[in-house]
């Protein structure tokens, strides 16, 4: 003997053992991971699969990305993920990643160049847009331009924040810690954007995204997609209470912000852009399709 141990050729692979406790389940598959073939780990006592993954996390190093329904170019953005943010792959090809997000679990599939290893960011881009410059200087070659929400790990170098990709400047940016409790002010800075369906910042932004980076900037996780957020957000208002800044208006498929009692801030594809308007502007610009436009009002405390 030479002093290794052999395993035996006919012992079993060692696995992850699990249980299915009744019938398996049928689950919202926006968030939870799972198709024909493979599944989250974490869903194996709850639906059956034919495979199971564990996820492994991998960060957006692009200044932001689209989350696909389908590994083709030509799907239909269903979200998008901005620098510096988590996803968890269940499945890695050549192209394409399949998983979830990591701030609310949206599941879809992800171009695999806009991923690299877990990074552990330390600051948000915190200006609309932050020019990347390729020296500590404003007057320096700008290498990329990242997003409002972007996160990236750095630290201070004068009047810039040194990063591995190039320098933001202080004023673009804040500590991750950072937080603040108008997120309503957040939502405000994104005032003439333009309207992308599945868009969270980078480039153009939805009515839900809107909803859920300003929310996320002020410490709270939210659902990605309306129907879900008026569940899971805050609390119903009374059908005779009046409205004042930052409660949620919620429409057929729609939802926007209050700033005042009066006032709606939402991305919407009438306008095709961010945009402020008197809630009752929306509501008979809505009455022709829907009876009853307002399907549901909430308000959030933090």
């Amino acid at each position: 003997m030479n002093g290794w141990t052999t395993p035996l050729r006919n012992a079993p692979p060692e696995r992850t053992r699990f249980k299915l406790q009744g019938r398996s389940a049928a689950l919202d598959r926006r968030v939870h991971a799972a198709r024909g073939d493979l599944a989250d780990l974490s869903l194996a006592g709850t639906l059956f699969s034919a495979h199971y993954a564990r996820a492994v996390a991998l960060t957006c190093v692009a200044p932001g990305t689209p989350i696909l329904a389908a590994a083709s170019p030509t799907a239909e953005a269903i979200s998008e993920l901005l620098r510096g943010e988590v996803f968890h792959a269940l499945d890695v090809t050549t192209d394409w990643a399949w998983g979830f997000c990591g701030h609310d679990g949206y599941v879809g599939y992800i171009r695999r160049d806009a991923l690299d290893v877990e990074e552990q960011p330390t600051h948000r881009v915190t200006a609309l847009t932050a020019p990347l410059f390729s020296a500590p200087d404003i007057k320096s070659p700008i290498a990329d331009y990242w997003p409002l929400g972007a996160r990236f790990t750095g630290e201070h170098c004068g009047d810039f924040i040194a990063c591995g990709d190039g320098f933001v400047h202080l004023r673009h940016a804040a500590p991750l810690t950072e937080s603040t409790a108008d997120w309503v002010s957040l939502a405000e800075r994104h005032l003439g954007k333009p309207y992308v369906w599945g868009g969270r910042g980078h480039r153009g932004i939805d009515c839900s995204g809107l909803v859920q980076v300003a929310l996320g900037r002020a410490g709270l996780s939210v659902p990605r997609d309306t129907d879900l957020q008026s569940e899971g957000i805050g609390t119903p208002i009374e059908s005779d209470a009046g409205l004042k800044r930052g409660d949620l208006i919620f429409f057929p498929g729609h939802v926007g912000i209050m700033t005042d009692g009066a006032t709606l801030l939402h991305a919407n594809a009438h306008w095709m852009a961010v945009v402020k308007e008197p809630l009752v502007d929306v509501v008979a610009r809505l009455a022709a399709d829907h009876p009853s436009p307002i399907i549901a009002r909430r308000r959030v405390s933090l």
